[in-house]
Formats: structure tokens, C-alpha cells, sequence
């Protein structure tokens, strides 16, 4: 048992950690109560014998101690002529009452009463946790990508039914505010190593509330406003996102897809690998073939990672997946490789520069698509209402609204507006103005995605995914492909593998990750008959989850 029971209780203590706090009182309780019986047992059995010169078995005192204390009897024994035993008999008597009062009172009430449960009590023991406070975005999105990546957290939740709701579901949340120390408290601060805020204006606020508690936490915001950065970096915040402004940075980036440079494509890379995207337009000769049978799939010197259909990644492509019109292929390799693939993909779009772009909503991803757009670019802005830099007021949702900021005439359509709803709406009647555009679009929720490319968008962004995404990789420390994938690359030793072909280990390994190629003399060699030696260097791609799976495996 805990040589400490404050702690234990607590939730500090490391023994039994998926226990709840309340899940540890009750295992107290039981284990007390039947210690005690025990106890009583042995106590009344020598009493039998030595005061009242009856030779019981043990079992025959058991029997007779919880019918006394249950005061379902007072014993088969009774009368007791000893003055002690009728002493001893009594206060059992009354430690029986006691005890039923204790046991409605720890297990029979919380399970009926109406009152609000104290969500504190559901928590299991915490240590270098997370405490994220008053995330305002799609919370279940966020708790299950930590769970998915076995990061310790609690949630500190002011909206008491939202709070009441995800407990229920599972998550490690409490209701209460984060600008007060007490609650910070119930959350385990000292034990925490970072805090994750998300409350708006009060960031500032509860930043330095629990910097005041533990100042060794690390200290990750959330803002959708970027003027604040510098003011939340000055009360101690170690890194402020803006995700809104991020996505709309990066789908200012995508319109430069056709640039002359890797930059300007948004190539991730290690080392001499390269990534690229390549898009697959509805009227590609692509759409409706198969994986196995395009020209990428059997490239000698490149390695198709995976594949974006119908919004969800496929890693590793299977061979019989068709690809869709608006399907992401994700190809690796060297930057020579990769330009000859891109030459060859001139047929899915013309290899153009974006020169009239339409960004059609500026707030702050708006504006930060404006100003990631490549030089010479030019923008024509939309929105509701009128303000600095935009050129036409109106309604997105009106197709004279996007034709008089010449949507006809543009190459590209950015949409960062602030409903789902309207994103969609727009999408498609864009497509009904001109079907040679692309459109490259913000969404919020996670699930419109798919939606969103069904409704005619190239690229799609879901904001609660990007923001779980970022966090993700904050916390971890971990080196993303990009803040807005969901794909990691990787070194690794070669050993565990020499002797095989990388074309054998692909077949034998269906764990979700991909063998780009292999490291060798300062080059990169993808092809699949290459055999592997113990010097080289594998390049695995995979998603966090299979990466790491795989680490743990052979790193």
C-alpha cells in the first residue's frame, strides 16, 4: 500500500495511476472496512474463548461480527455473561451504524443524488501532465489527438454541462476557472510540465496565475488575434499560435504551387529527401485510375508516400485505390527526381504561375494569405463588410459579389471566410462561374473536409485539426513534415533490415508506414530491388501513430 495516503489519495502518488480519485477512495474504503471486520473477527474470537469459555472456529466469529454490525442480528452467541464481551459486543454494535451511514455516504449517494459531481474526483493520477485551459475550439478533437499520442492532460472547462458532458465520454476534465488558483490546483499544477491556454483575452491572465503556482510550465497560447503574441511572450508564454493565421499563410503559399522554386511549392524535406503534393484537378486524365496503374506508382526514382482520397489519407496507397478528382498525391525523393515527376504532372494542371488571385474573406487567415501570396501576385479581397484592404463589399454567397471581383478571370480563389456554410455555398458557385480555377479553402470543422472537396475545393484546411495538430507538435517536440499534415519522415538505422530489398520489407511490414528509400554514400536510392546494407540510412514516412510504432520497434 502508499506509504503516504494524503498523497495517495490525492492523486499524487504513482501506484495504481489509472485509478480516479474517487476510484481510490472507494479502494480505500472496501479495503478499510474489511481490515476492520478482520480485526473484529480475531478480537471477538479470543474474547469467546477466554471470557466466555466457548471454543469457536474462526469462521463462526466472522459469521457472528457481521451480524452485528450489519444489525441484521446480535449474534447466535447472545447473552454474553462477561461484562467485556457485552462492552465489546456494543461498540461493534455502533461501529456497525457508523459504518452505514459512511458506506451511503461514499458509494450509495454520488451514485443517485442529483447534485453536481465534483469531475475532480474522475481523475486519474497526474504526472508531467498537460493542463489545458478553456480550449475553444472542437475539444474532442484536441483530447483525442493527446490520448492517440499518450500525453497526460486535464482540461479545465468554465462551461459546467460541457464539462459534465466530456467527463462522461471518457476525458480527464474538471469544470471551473483557470484564472483562479484553486482551480489550477484540482488540476495539479505542481505536477504539471506545460499549460496550454485558449482563453481569449484572458490569456494573460491565466498565463501568469499559473506561472505564479509552478513557473518551471511550459507555456503554450492559443490566439486568434496575432497582435497579442509579443504582449503574451512579455508574461511568459514560450510559444503563441495563431492558427487562423497560419492556415491562411499556408493557402497563401499553395497558390505558388506552379512557382519556378521547391520553396515556392512548399517541398518539406530531410536532409536531401523531398516531399511534394501533387494535385489531381477533376479534369485530369488521372481521375478514375487506379494507383497501381499510374506512371508515379512505378517510378524508378521516386517514392509514392501516400495519397489524400476523398479528404482522408491513404498510407500506404493501396495499389487498388482509385484516384478521385481532387485526390492529393504525396510523392518523395530527391529535388531532381521530384522536378522530373513535377514535369511529368504538367498534364494534371497547366504548369502556370497564379498572377489574379481572390481571397474571399479577410480576417485574420485572409489577410495572412494576402501576405503570402508571391511577389507580383495580384489579389482582389472580399468581404462583408468594408475595411482596410478590401476591394469588394459584398456577399460571398452572391454570385455577382464574386464576379465583380473577376473570379472569371482569376487562377485561384482563397476562401477563409468565418461559416462552414458559407465556405461551401461559395465553393460551388464559383465552380458555376468557371471550372478553371483552383479553389483553396479553410474549413472549421474536421468533418467538412470531405465535404468541402465534394462541393468543387483543391485544397482543404480544417482549422480544428490544424490547431490539434500544432499543439501535438509542440508538446512533443516532434519535427511534423508541415503544421498542417498529418505526416512525419524520419532517419533510422539500417541494420535491423540489411540483407532484404526495400521492395521485401515494404511487403513484409503492413504496419501504416512507407520505406521511402535508403540513405547511401551522401545519395538517396528508391529503387525497390535495392538491397539494403548495414551502413545505410532508411527514410520511413508514416503518420505520428505508425511512426512511433515503428521507432519502437527497431530504433
Amino acid at each position: 500500500m502508499p506509504t503516504n495516503w494524503s498523497k495517495w489519495f490525492a492523486g499524487e502518488d504513482t501506484l495504481f495511476p489509472w485509478l480516479t480519485r474517487r476510484q481510490r477512495l472507494v479502494t480505500a474504503y472496501v479495503i478499510s472496512l474489511v481490515v476492520l471486520i478482520l480485526l473484529y473477527s480475531v478480537l471477538y474470537n479470543y474474547g469467546m474463548r477466554t471470557l466466555e469459555g466457548h471454543d469457536h472456529s474462526l469462521f463462526r466469529s466472522l459469521q457472528t461480527v457481521v451480524e452485528t454490525m450489519t444489525t441484521t442480528g446480535y449474534g447466535a452467541d447472545a447473552p454474553w455473561s462477561s461484562p467485556l464481551m457485552n462492552v465489546f459486543v456494543i461498540f461493534m454494535q455502533l461501529t456497525g451504524i457508523a459504518i452505514g451511514f459512511a458506506t451511503l455516504r461514499v458509494l450509495i449517494i454520488p451514485l443517485f443524488e442529483r447534485a453536481p459531481l465534483d469531475l475532480s474526483d474522475r481523475l486519474t493520477a497526474k504526472d508531467d501532465h498537460v493542463i489545458v485551459c478553456e480550449y475553444r475550439r472542437d475539444t474532442g478533437v484536441l483530447l483525442d489527438e493527446l490520448e492517440r499520442l499518450n500525453v497526460g492532460y486535464v482540461l479545465i472547462e468554465s462551461d459546467a454541462e460541457e464539462a459534465k458532458q466530456l467527463s462522461d465520454d471518457g476525458y480527464q476534465v474538471i469544470h471551473g476557472d483557470p484564472e483562479e488558483g484553486a482551480e489550477l490546483e484540482r488540476a495539479m499544477v505542481d505536477e504539471a510540465s506545460a499549460i496550454v491556454t485558449d482563453a481569449g483575452d484572458r490569456n494573460a491572465s491565466v498565463v501568469l496565475t499559473a506561472l505564479r503556482l509552478n513557473d518551471d510550465l511550459r507555456v503554450i497560447s492559443f490566439t486568434d488575434t496575432p497582435d497579442h503574441n509579443a504582449a503574451l511572450r512579455e508574461v511568459g508564454a514560450d510559444v503563441v499560435l495563431s492558427p487562423d493565421a497560419l492556415i491562411g499563410r499556408r493557402l497563401g503559399q499553395k497558390t505558388a504551387a506552379w512557382a519556378d522554386t521547391p520553396e515556392a511549392m512548399g517541398d518539406a524535406t530531410v536532409g536531401d529527401v523531398r516531399i511534394r503534393e501533387v494535385l489531381v484537378r477533376r479534369n485530369s486524365p488521372l481521375a478514375g485510375v487506379q494507383i497501381e496503374d499510374t506512371a508515379l506508382a512505378n517510378h524508378s526514382d521516386v517514392t509514392l508516400v501516400g495519397a489524400w482520397i476523398d479528404g482522408d489519407l491513404r498510407l500506404p496507397v493501396d495499389p487498388t485505390d482509385v484516384v478521385t478528382p481532387n485526390s492529393v498525391l504525396i510523392v518523395a525523393g530527391t529535388e531532381a527526381a521530384i522536378d522530373d515527376v513535377q514535369e511529368f504532372a504538367a498534364g494534371l494542371r497547366p504548369p502556370r504561375r497564379h498572377e489574379n488571385v481572390v481571397v474571399a474573406g479577410m480576417g485574420v487567415g485572409g489577410r495572412a494569405a494576402v501576405d503570402a501570396l508571391a511577389e507580383g501576385v495580384t489579389a482582389t479581397t472580399i468581404d462583408a463588410e468594408d475595411g482596410r484592404n478590401v476591394d469588394v463589399v459584398g456577399d460571398v454567397r452572391d454570385p455577382e459579389t464574386l464576379e465583380t471581383a473577376g473570379i472569371e478571370d482569376a487562377s485561384a480563389l482563397v476562401v477563409t471566410v468565418g461559416d462552414d456554410s458559407t465556405a461551401m455555398l461559395a465553393i460551388a458557385i464559383a465552380r458555376t462561374l468557371t471550372d478553371d480555377i483552383e479553389i483553396l479553402v479553410r474549413v472549421d470543422g474536421t468533418a467538412k473536409s470531405p465535404t468541402a472537396f465534394d462541393a468543387g475545393a483543391d485544397y482543404v484546411l480544417s482549422t480544428q485539426r490544424v490547431s490539434a495538430r500544432l499543439l501535438a507538435r509542440e508538446l512533443r517536440g516532434e519535427d511534423v513534415l508541415t503544421p498542417f499534415e498529418q505526416l512525419r519522415i524520419v532517419r533510422a538505422d539500417a541494420a535491423a533490415f540489411a540483407g532484404r530489398t526495400l521492395a521485401k520489407v515494404s511487403a513484409e511490414t503492413k504496419a501504416g508506414y512507407v520505406f521511402v528509400g535508403v540513405e547511401r554514400d551522401g545519395a538517396l536510392v528508391t529503387d525497390d530491388g535495392t538491397e539494403i546494407a548495414a551502413g545505410d540510412r532508411l527514410i520511413v514516412a508514416g503518420t505520428d501513430a505508425t511512426i512511433r510504432e515503428f521507432e519502437r520497434q527497431y530504433a
